[in-house]
């Protein structure tokens, strides 16, 4: 059996099997275009037993190159910031702040207080639209009734009877209302967060100019005029997502636990078996500009340690270091089964602290493109394979990895709002109109799954309105103390060497830069999508997607071949939260591009 639509010839040049064995003729293999809701770019090919309801192979493609390394060579680095920021339209504010946070290392420089409070308050602000985009009209219509009611009938009949536990807050009497209320296009609950994100976007444009590229945010600090209401502004936009951040993270824990008790085998859809998850850390702590420590390779760890998410790494769900300078140090690139050459020129010996690179880290490696046909046994995605220590690791969506890692350090910055330790966070959202101010408890899952990386991000919205207040109070307080310099004079060093280490919405987000003749020598930027995307590695390890794909049972309710969908392993693919457009850009050569047509052979 091979890809449906395809000839024997095509399938054998895919390096696919054809005519499987007697006791495999129930084998289906399915490959989809696109998969996520939010870009085409990234298509998904799985092997399924059916009778056994098993996943037997799957791989993740990303289809498009993304050539922004290449770019940027070369050009002054005052240009990197404005030109990353186009590697994605859904998250270029990220992409610009680790952008200057690179170069800002790399020419030892230090914004002043208020900047990074503003940073901070604009970084919130992208996550308030980031999160409910994706749990509401990018994931949210895999758990809604015109979809459940297709591939889950029974589960759809049992929420017409299920009562929503927080039914007193959220406003939703049964799971089914739930369901109804995720529909696509009409549901009230994808309706309302199309407006929640416009509010989040007028946020972030107070503080950085304008999203998703930011037009204020420069080398050294910000550029925006500080006015008297440009505080109160951001707050009382931030004050209409009170209640509904409630509503949301609420919401969701009733869909999930309704999920688990109807459903407990729904458990290892999307499971990482592995238990590695890692994360990059966000929001610093901007007490620490006054001190011009921030951002200084050597001080990394102190910094890191002191944002208001945690860096980490987890593997098999303990954690292992906080250390920025370790984690860098981890980080590995491959390309065995990408569409790239590999590099021969060595660039780095040592860090900055005189510790040995690999020849695999992001300072060392060159972006050269080599197109080639689909092969799986060879080459068969743009993506590249990072690896930590030459382990998979998979960024958690985000949010669970901020969370998990968080939750375990215990070194969270003491604020009114937030609260860490002990694999909990407590989390105190303000009074809003309607409802009374609120502590909410995420707790650090026993297994990282499709589920867990939803309920995280359902939380992240309220973690991040703390996130704000936190900053937003700094801030105040700094224009009474008569702190509201902007941005700090700095003078371009002929060379240098610096890295970027913050959090996109879904997962860890880094910019690598070295400096040489005050020109870009080589820029590299891992996305947390190319992280989760990735292909095998030289150890022929799966990436993330593929191997929650194959631990993924098919759980969904068919009768024939023909009815398979494939819900589960997409639940279990859009969990992460999948945004490829900044893992991947258009490569053409020399040709010009005239039209670019997308078909879907999917039916979810």
């Amino acid at each position: 059996m091979c890809l449906d639509k395809m000839s024997r010839e095509e399938c054998e040049k895919l390096g696919l099997l054809n005519d499987p064995p007697a006791d495999q003729q129930n084998v289906k293999e399915v490959f989809w275009d696109p998969v996520s809701r939010v870009a085409g770019d990234l298509a998904f090919y799985v092997k399924v037993d059916l009778s056994n309801r098993k996943v037997l192979d799957a791989r993740s493609t990303a289809a498009l190159f993304r050539g922004y390394e290449v770019i940027l060579k070369g050009r002054d680095p005052i240009d990197a910031p404005m030109i990353s920021s186009r590697a994605c339209g859904v998250c270029g504010g990220v992409h610009s702040v680790t952008s200057v946070m690179a170069i800002e290392m790399a020419a030892g420089v230090t914004p002043p207080p208020l900047a990074i409070a503003m940073r901070n308050m604009a970084g919130a602000a992208e996550m308030m639209y980031d999160h409910p985009l994706h749990m509401f009209l990018l994931a949210g219509p895999d758990y809604s009734a015109s979809i459940v009611s297709k591939t889950e009938p029974s589960l759809f009949q049992a929420a017409k009877n299920a009562l929503a536990e927080h039914r007193d807050v959220h406003g939703f009497t049964k799971i089914v209302d739930i369901m109804e209320a995720l529909n696509p296009l009409k549901g009230q609950l994808y309706l309302e967060a199309i407006q929640i994100t416009r509010i989040a976007r007028e946020m972030f444009s107070l503080m950085l100019g304008r999203y998703p590229h930011p037009s204020t945010l420069v080398v050294g600090g910000v550029s925006t005029t500080v006015l008297p209401n440009l505080f109160t502004d951001y707050l009382v936009r931030m004050t209409k997502l009170f209640d509904w951040a409630k509503r949301m993270a609420l919401i969701w824990e009733d869909i999930i636990n309704f999920w688990y008790k109807e459903r407990p085998e729904y458990e290892s859809v999307g499971k990482n078996p592995t238990g590695n998850i890692i994360s990059g850390g966000i929001y610093d702590d901007s007490e620490l500009a006054e001190s011009g420590d921030l951002y200084k390779y050597e001080k990394a760890n102190m910094w890191g340690e002191r944002r208001l998410v945690t860096p980490g790494v987890i593997k098999n769900g303990q954690l292992v270091t906080t250390n920025l300078v370790d984690i860098n140090l981890g980080i590995e690139e491959f390309v065995k089964y990408s569409y790239y050459e590999e590099w021969k020129e060595r660039i780095l010996e040592t860090d900055p602290l005189g510790n040995k690179l690999s020849e695999y880290h992001p300072w060392n490696k060159i972006t050269i493109p080599k197109p080639g046909p689909l092969n799986w046994r060879e080459k068969y995605t743009w993506d590249t394979a990072p690896r930590w220590r030459r382990e998979v690791y998979e960024t958690g969506g985000g949010p669970l990895a901020r969370h998990w890692v968080t939750a375990l350090a215990g070194k969270l910055p003491q604020n009114p709002y937030i609260k860490a330790g002990g694999g909990k966070l407590r989390i105190t959202v303000p009074k809003g109109t309607s409802l009374p101010d609120i502590e909410l408890e995420w707790k650090v899952p026993k297994v990282i799954n499709a589920l867990e990386r939803n309920r995280a991000r359902a939380y992240h919205v309220a973690y991040v309105i703390g996130v704000a207040m936190t900053n937003l109070l700094k801030a105040l307080s700094y224009l009474r103390e008569g702190k509201s310099k902007v941005w700090t004079r700095f003078e371009w060093l002929n060379e240098g060497v610096g890295v970027g280490f913050y959090e996109a919405g879904r997962g860890i987000l880094t910019h690598h830069i070295i400096i040489r003749n005050k020109k870009i020598y080589n820029y590299q930027i891992i996305t947390p999508s190319t992280w989760n995307a990735s292909p095998r590695d030289p150890s022929d390890q799966p990436g993330p997607y593929e191997l929650c794909a194959m631990s993924t049972p098919v759980l969904e309710e068919f009768k024939t071949a023909d009815e398979f969908t494939g819900i589960d392993v997409l639940r279990s693919i859009r969990s992460f939260d999948p945004c490829m457009p900044c893992t991947v850009h258009m490569f053409t050569g020399r040709g010009v591009i005239t039209r670019d047509v997308t078909t879907c052979s999917c039916s979810i």
